[in-house]
Protein backbone atom coordinates (compact mmCIF):
# COMPACT_ATOMS: atom_id res chain seq x y z
CA UNK A 1 0.00 0.00 0.00
CA UNK A 2 1.53 3.75 -1.20
CA UNK A 3 1.85 6.30 1.48
CA UNK A 4 -0.20 8.85 0.85
CA UNK A 5 0.35 11.69 -1.96
CA UNK A 6 -0.23 14.64 0.53
CA UNK A 7 3.08 12.95 2.65
CA UNK A 8 5.21 13.22 -0.04
CA UNK A 9 4.35 16.75 -1.06
CA UNK A 10 5.34 17.55 2.93
CA UNK A 11 8.69 16.15 1.78
CA UNK A 12 9.41 17.98 -0.50
CA UNK A 13 7.79 21.49 0.40
CA UNK A 14 10.18 20.99 3.33
CA UNK A 15 13.33 20.49 1.10
CA UNK A 16 14.48 17.73 3.48
CA UNK A 17 16.54 15.64 0.59
CA UNK A 18 19.64 14.20 1.95
CA UNK A 19 22.32 11.68 0.88
CA UNK A 20 21.44 8.26 3.10
CA UNK A 21 24.45 6.85 5.44
CA UNK A 22 26.82 4.81 4.09
CA UNK A 23 25.75 1.53 3.56
CA UNK A 24 26.82 -0.98 6.16
CA UNK A 25 25.13 -4.15 5.24
CA UNK A 26 26.20 -6.49 8.07
CA UNK A 27 24.70 -6.98 11.82
CA UNK A 28 24.25 -4.09 13.77
CA UNK A 29 24.55 -2.16 10.59
CA UNK A 30 22.02 -0.12 8.01
CA UNK A 31 21.33 -1.50 4.56
CA UNK A 32 20.64 1.44 2.40
CA UNK A 33 17.98 0.09 -0.43
CA UNK A 34 16.73 1.80 -3.37
CA UNK A 35 12.82 1.85 -3.41
CA UNK A 36 12.23 4.17 -6.66
CA UNK A 37 12.15 7.48 -7.78
CA UNK A 38 11.24 10.58 -6.64
CA UNK A 39 8.26 11.29 -9.28
CA UNK A 40 6.51 8.71 -7.31
CA UNK A 41 4.72 8.74 -4.13
CA UNK A 42 6.96 7.63 -0.94
CA UNK A 43 6.77 4.02 -1.03
CA UNK A 44 6.14 1.73 1.61
CA UNK A 45 8.74 -0.74 3.09
CA UNK A 46 8.53 -3.02 5.81
CA UNK A 47 10.78 -5.51 7.23
CA UNK A 48 10.24 -8.16 10.01
CA UNK A 49 6.53 -6.54 10.01
CA UNK A 50 7.81 -2.91 11.02
CA UNK A 51 7.36 -0.21 8.50
CA UNK A 52 10.90 1.27 7.62
CA UNK A 53 12.35 4.60 7.47
CA UNK A 54 11.90 6.33 3.62
CA UNK A 55 13.85 9.03 2.58
CA UNK A 56 14.62 11.48 -0.83
CA UNK A 57 18.42 10.68 -1.69
CA UNK A 58 18.55 13.06 -5.23
CA UNK A 59 15.70 11.98 -7.37
CA UNK A 60 15.25 8.63 -5.88
CA UNK A 61 13.83 6.96 -2.39
CA UNK A 62 16.04 5.20 -0.28
CA UNK A 63 15.02 2.62 2.70
CA UNK A 64 16.95 2.72 5.43
CA UNK A 65 16.98 -0.29 6.84
CA UNK A 66 18.31 -1.07 10.69
CA UNK A 67 20.28 -5.03 10.44
CA UNK A 68 19.68 -6.78 13.78
CA UNK A 69 22.10 -8.33 15.54
CA UNK A 70 21.21 -11.42 15.15
CA UNK A 71 21.08 -11.73 11.50
CA UNK A 72 23.20 -14.07 10.08
CA UNK A 73 25.84 -13.36 6.86
CA UNK A 74 23.82 -14.05 3.81
CA UNK A 75 20.15 -12.77 1.89
CA UNK A 76 17.80 -10.25 3.92
CA UNK A 77 14.44 -9.93 2.59
CA UNK A 78 12.32 -6.82 2.86
CA UNK A 79 9.15 -6.19 1.61
CA UNK A 80 8.60 -3.06 -1.11
CA UNK A 81 4.61 -2.69 -1.41
CA UNK A 82 4.42 -6.30 -1.01
CA UNK A 83 6.60 -7.18 -3.11
CA UNK A 84 9.92 -9.08 -1.58
CA UNK A 85 13.89 -7.42 -2.41
CA UNK A 86 16.50 -9.10 -1.48
CA UNK A 87 19.91 -6.99 0.87
CA UNK A 88 22.90 -9.37 1.21
CA UNK A 89 24.04 -9.10 4.99
CA UNK A 90 28.03 -9.70 5.31
CA UNK A 91 29.77 -11.28 8.34
CA UNK A 92 30.90 -9.11 11.31
CA UNK A 93 33.08 -10.31 14.13
CA UNK A 94 32.09 -8.71 17.38
CA UNK A 95 34.48 -8.90 20.86
CA UNK A 96 34.09 -9.78 24.02
CA UNK A 97 33.57 -7.57 26.78
CA UNK A 98 34.12 -8.71 30.52
CA UNK A 99 32.81 -6.57 33.49
CA UNK A 100 32.76 -6.11 36.98
CA UNK A 101 29.39 -5.26 39.10
CA UNK A 102 30.00 -4.76 42.56
CA UNK A 103 26.31 -4.91 42.83
CA UNK A 104 25.14 -8.27 42.60
CA UNK A 105 21.38 -7.49 42.51
CA UNK A 106 22.20 -6.24 38.73
CA UNK A 107 23.51 -9.37 37.60
CA UNK A 108 20.95 -11.39 39.70
CA UNK A 109 17.80 -9.64 40.31
CA UNK A 110 15.52 -11.10 42.99
CA UNK A 111 11.44 -11.07 42.08
CA UNK A 112 10.96 -8.17 42.91
CA UNK A 113 13.44 -6.53 40.25
CA UNK A 114 12.93 -8.90 37.66
CA UNK A 115 8.67 -7.57 37.72
CA UNK A 116 10.12 -3.83 38.04
CA UNK A 117 12.30 -4.87 35.10
CA UNK A 118 9.52 -6.53 33.05
CA UNK A 119 7.49 -3.54 33.30
CA UNK A 120 9.90 -0.83 32.20
CA UNK A 121 11.02 -3.02 29.17
CA UNK A 122 7.31 -2.77 28.24
CA UNK A 123 7.89 1.43 28.08
CA UNK A 124 11.44 0.70 26.78
CA UNK A 125 10.15 -1.38 23.54
CA UNK A 126 7.19 0.76 22.79
CA UNK A 127 9.09 3.97 22.69
CA UNK A 128 11.81 2.25 20.68
CA UNK A 129 9.18 0.46 17.98
CA UNK A 130 7.44 4.16 18.26
CA UNK A 131 6.63 4.91 14.27
CA UNK A 132 6.13 8.89 13.41
CA UNK A 133 5.44 9.50 9.71
CA UNK A 134 7.08 12.57 9.54
CA UNK A 135 9.56 13.68 6.57
CA UNK A 136 13.46 12.52 7.57
CA UNK A 137 16.02 14.27 5.49
CA UNK A 138 18.77 11.80 6.37
CA UNK A 139 20.12 10.28 9.60
CA UNK A 140 23.19 12.25 10.42
CA UNK A 141 23.37 13.50 14.60
CA UNK A 142 25.61 15.84 16.13
CA UNK A 143 27.74 13.99 18.91
CA UNK A 144 25.43 14.44 21.80
CA UNK A 145 28.47 14.84 24.19
CA UNK A 146 32.05 15.24 23.67
CA UNK A 147 34.64 12.85 24.61
CA UNK A 148 36.52 9.47 23.88
CA UNK A 149 34.06 7.18 22.21
CA UNK A 150 33.99 3.57 22.99
CA UNK A 151 34.05 0.78 19.93
CA UNK A 152 31.11 -1.35 22.40
CA UNK A 153 28.56 -1.99 19.99
CA UNK A 154 28.02 -5.37 19.56
CA UNK A 155 30.24 -6.65 22.02
CA UNK A 156 29.02 -10.01 23.95
CA UNK A 157 28.95 -8.88 27.40
CA UNK A 158 29.94 -10.65 30.95
CA UNK A 159 29.44 -9.13 34.05
CA UNK A 160 30.59 -11.22 36.67
CA UNK A 161 31.47 -13.88 34.36
CA UNK A 162 28.05 -14.31 33.73
CA UNK A 163 26.89 -13.79 29.59
CA UNK A 164 24.27 -11.47 29.27
CA UNK A 165 23.00 -10.02 25.61
CA UNK A 166 25.45 -7.96 23.57
CA UNK A 167 26.09 -4.35 24.07
CA UNK A 168 23.43 -2.19 22.34
CA UNK A 169 25.05 0.90 22.64
CA UNK A 170 27.97 3.21 22.70
CA UNK A 171 29.63 4.13 25.71
CA UNK A 172 31.19 7.65 25.59
CA UNK A 173 33.28 8.92 28.47
CA UNK A 174 32.77 12.27 30.19
CA UNK A 175 32.71 13.58 33.52
CA UNK A 176 29.84 13.35 35.81
CA UNK A 177 27.13 16.57 35.07
CA UNK A 178 28.22 16.87 31.34
CA UNK A 179 25.04 18.17 29.58
CA UNK A 180 23.94 15.73 26.62
CA UNK A 181 22.58 17.53 23.70
CA UNK A 182 20.06 16.48 21.44
CA UNK A 183 21.57 15.45 18.26
CA UNK A 184 19.01 15.84 15.84
CA UNK A 185 15.25 17.45 15.82
CA UNK A 186 12.56 15.58 18.07
CA UNK A 187 10.05 14.55 20.45
CA UNK A 188 10.83 12.96 23.81
CA UNK A 189 8.80 9.56 23.91
CA UNK A 190 10.04 8.37 27.41
CA UNK A 191 11.92 9.31 30.15
CA UNK A 192 12.57 7.72 33.66
CA UNK A 193 14.82 6.11 36.36
CA UNK A 194 14.92 2.42 35.16
CA UNK A 195 16.33 -0.37 36.65
CA UNK A 196 19.63 -1.35 34.77
CA UNK A 197 19.56 1.54 32.29
CA UNK A 198 19.22 4.31 35.31
CA UNK A 199 17.87 7.67 34.61
CA UNK A 200 16.82 7.38 30.82
CA UNK A 201 15.60 9.49 27.73
CA UNK A 202 14.41 7.91 24.67
CA UNK A 203 13.62 10.74 21.53
CA UNK A 204 11.88 9.92 18.34
CA UNK A 205 13.06 11.54 14.92
CA UNK A 206 10.70 10.02 12.88
CA UNK A 207 9.69 7.55 10.68
CA UNK A 208 11.27 4.69 13.36
CA UNK A 209 14.47 6.62 14.04
CA UNK A 210 15.23 6.78 17.51
CA UNK A 211 17.43 7.54 20.02
CA UNK A 212 18.48 6.35 23.60
CA UNK A 213 20.55 8.34 26.62
CA UNK A 214 20.71 6.21 29.94
CA UNK A 215 23.12 6.50 33.05
CA UNK A 216 22.15 10.09 33.09
CA UNK A 217 22.68 12.22 36.68
CA UNK A 218 20.02 14.43 36.08
CA UNK A 219 16.87 14.47 33.47
CA UNK A 220 16.28 18.11 31.84
CA UNK A 221 12.90 16.80 29.19
CA UNK A 222 9.71 15.65 29.90
CA UNK A 223 7.43 13.26 27.66
CA UNK A 224 5.75 14.39 24.18
CA UNK A 225 8.51 17.75 24.47
CA UNK A 226 9.17 18.82 21.36
CA UNK A 227 13.59 19.17 21.61
CA UNK A 228 15.37 21.08 18.34
CA UNK A 229 19.20 19.98 17.72
CA UNK A 230 21.33 20.98 21.13
CA UNK A 231 19.05 21.65 23.05
CA UNK A 232 20.04 20.11 26.46
CA UNK A 233 18.67 16.75 27.39
CA UNK A 234 20.18 15.70 30.70
CA UNK A 235 23.61 15.35 31.87
CA UNK A 236 26.14 12.37 32.40
CA UNK A 237 25.80 9.98 35.18
CA UNK A 238 26.15 6.61 36.88
CA UNK A 239 22.64 5.57 37.53
CA UNK A 240 21.91 1.90 37.08
CA UNK A 241 24.32 -1.00 36.18
CA UNK A 242 27.51 0.79 35.36
CA UNK A 243 31.09 0.82 36.30
CA UNK A 244 31.54 4.58 35.97
CA UNK A 245 30.18 7.81 35.05
CA UNK A 246 29.76 7.78 31.17
CA UNK A 247 26.92 8.13 28.49
CA UNK A 248 25.38 5.04 27.00
CA UNK A 249 24.47 6.21 23.42
CA UNK A 250 21.85 4.04 21.41
CA UNK A 251 20.76 4.20 17.83
CA UNK A 252 17.69 2.35 16.95
CA UNK A 253 15.90 2.21 13.23
CA UNK A 254 12.43 -0.40 12.69
CA UNK A 255 13.29 -0.97 16.24
CA UNK A 256 16.43 -2.27 15.61
CA UNK A 257 19.48 -1.43 17.51
CA UNK A 258 22.50 0.17 14.51
CA UNK A 259 25.99 0.99 15.30
CA UNK A 260 25.79 5.03 16.41
CA UNK A 261 29.07 4.87 14.72
CA UNK A 262 27.46 4.40 11.54
CA UNK A 263 25.74 7.94 12.07
CA UNK A 264 27.81 10.04 14.03
CA UNK A 265 30.54 12.44 12.56
CA UNK A 266 34.07 10.65 13.10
Amino acid sequence: MMRSTLFLLCLLAAAQVAAAPAHSPRPGGIAIVDVGPADQVAPAVTFNDKPVLVLLDGARWTAVVGVPLDTNPGPLSIQLGGYPLTVSIGDHAYAEQRLTVTNQSYVTPDQEQLDRIGRERKIIDAALNNFREVPVGGITLAAPVDGPRSSSFGLRRFFNEQPRSPHKGMDIAAPQGTPIKAPRDGVVTATGNFFFNGNTVIVDHGQGYVTMYCHLSEIAVENSQAVATGETLGTVGATGRVTGAHLHFGTYLNGTAVDPAIVLPE
